[in-house]
């Protein structure tokens, strides 16, 4: 992989930061070094001396004097090393990516924490992308990454997709227009990355199979652009077994995955991880060194704490408590919106994730009908034209989370809105 041409100016000028590399260096240094260099502030000034938090299964994880100090100090940029060591092993162990033991140079596996996986991608799309590049992706697609990549300035090839998530064949057709020995070619401008949320896709709820994700891989390999593999829900999969995701595909070192803690342990504690290639997850690590410094060294030792009192088991089972519960959930969607919609609209029944697609028969946009008429008889929901590149154009979908609402909440607002659909008709 010539790993220079995905590259930025902006990315490629960056340099490593003294003052970040002496924190790293006092962090992991002997007791006995005495240190005037370090600006971090001096823990004995916190206010704040321990903590305990109680976990679900009744047990504790204890902040006592010295790990609250350490809980509230500058850390690692690229993460806590107890962390990031837990985490590698857990995708070695869920992925076995084929890049574990390449040579660093040649797309060895590496990865870093992140402030939640969008910051991760934020820093991933800064690194690549210029203005005028072409991405590939498939609408409709995560509202959040539109309005990350829309400022960039580059140029989005939509790639057609159906229940089952982007179709190779549509994909064929985009590249088709160009020659494999483009890419080598600045001129050419060949898309520099294909971005997917390959399971319960927002706002879909649709999953890749594993055959369409190697077909995708394969024309990866062939145009020579990368995969960045946003997978916020893979813990979320309905279905086992789970399909094989790209990271475990990636022969070559040309996929970013991004895995998120938000939708299994907490939203709010901002705990993401991106994995991919080394030369790649350095130049990220080095933007965090001059933006956020590092993730919250408080939330990491938590989460930190949290997966090796549960170890990898433990952690399974959590996962497995959350899909039940989630899938419960769905199912409630889905009884209501057969109840009261049937007729009235159609869906496909989501893979994973926490959405469902809906889209009303006999009204080409439902813009009014849902970001005024619905809210007014007190039910919220997303317009669908809000995940697409161009989201003045006309939608007839709508996403319905069931993430939070009650199932008999859920009964309710389908109730209102199937009322108010024929009210429109």
């Amino acid at each position: 992989m010539n790993y220079a041409r995905f590259i930025t100016a902006t990315s490629a000028a960056r340099k490593p930061s003294t003052l970040r590399i002496l924190t790293d260096l006092l962090i992991s240094s002997p007791k006995s070094v005495i240190s005037l260099a370090t600006g971090a502030p001096n823990a004995n000034t916190f206010p704040f001396k321990t903590a305990t938090i109680t976990v679900e299964n009744g047990k504790t994880i204890r902040f006592e004097d010295e790990m609250m100090k350490r809980a509230l100090q500058y850390s690692q940029s690229a993460g806590i090393p107890e962390l990031v060591s837990w985490l590698k092993q857990f995708q070695v162990k869920l992925h076995n990516p084929p890049t574990i033991n390449y040579p660093s140079s040649q797309g060895q596996m590496d990865l870093c924490v992140t402030n939640g996986s969008q910051e991760g991608l934020c820093k991933v799309f800064e690194m690549i992308l210029n203005p005028g590049d072409n991405i590939l992706l498939n609408e409709p697609t995560y509202s959040g990454t539109l309005h990350t990549l829309q400022p960039l300035g580059c140029n989005f090839l939509n790639v057609s997709s159906d229940e089952h998530g982007m179709i190779p064949e549509s994909l064929k057709d985009i590249l088709s227009q160009w020659k494999p020995e483009d890419s080598k070619d600045p001129k050419k401008n060949t898309p520099k990355l294909l971005y997917t949320v390959p399971n319960g896709n927002n706002p879909t709820g649709n999953s890749l199979t594993g055959n369409r994700k190697k077909e995708i891989y394969e024309l990866a390999r062939k145009y020579d652009f990368l995969i960045i593999e946003d997978d916020p829900y893979y813990f979320l999969q309905f279905n086992k077994p789970w399909p094989p995701t790209f990271l475990s595909m990636d022969v070559d070192g040309r996929v970013i995955r991004a895995d998120s803690f938000s939708k299994i342990l907490s939203s709010g504690l901002r705990i993401g991880f991106i994995t991919g290639p080394k030369p790649l997850i350095e130049r990220i690590i080095l933007h965090t060194q001059v933006s956020t410094m590092h993730p919250s060294t408080f939330t990491q030792l938590l989460v930190s704490q949290l997966l090796h009192q549960w170890g990898e088991e433990g952690f399974l089972a959590h996962v497995q408590r959350v899909i039940d519960f989630y899938n419960s959930q769905k199912d409630a969607l889905l009884a209501a919106a057969d109840k009261w919609l049937s007729g009235l609209a159609e869906w496909h029944v989501p893979d994973a994730g926490m959405f469902l697609w809906v889209k009303i028969k006999g009204i080409s946009d439902t813009k009014q009908l849902i970001e005024e008429k619905a809210i007014k008889r007190e039910i919220l929901m997303v317009p669908g034209n809000s995940f697409y590149i161009d989201s003045s154009a006309p939608s007839p979908y709508f996403r319905a989370s069931f993430s939070f609402a009650t199932p008999q909440q859920m009964d309710v607002a389908f109730q209102r809105l199937a009322q108010l659909i024929k009210e429109s008709l």
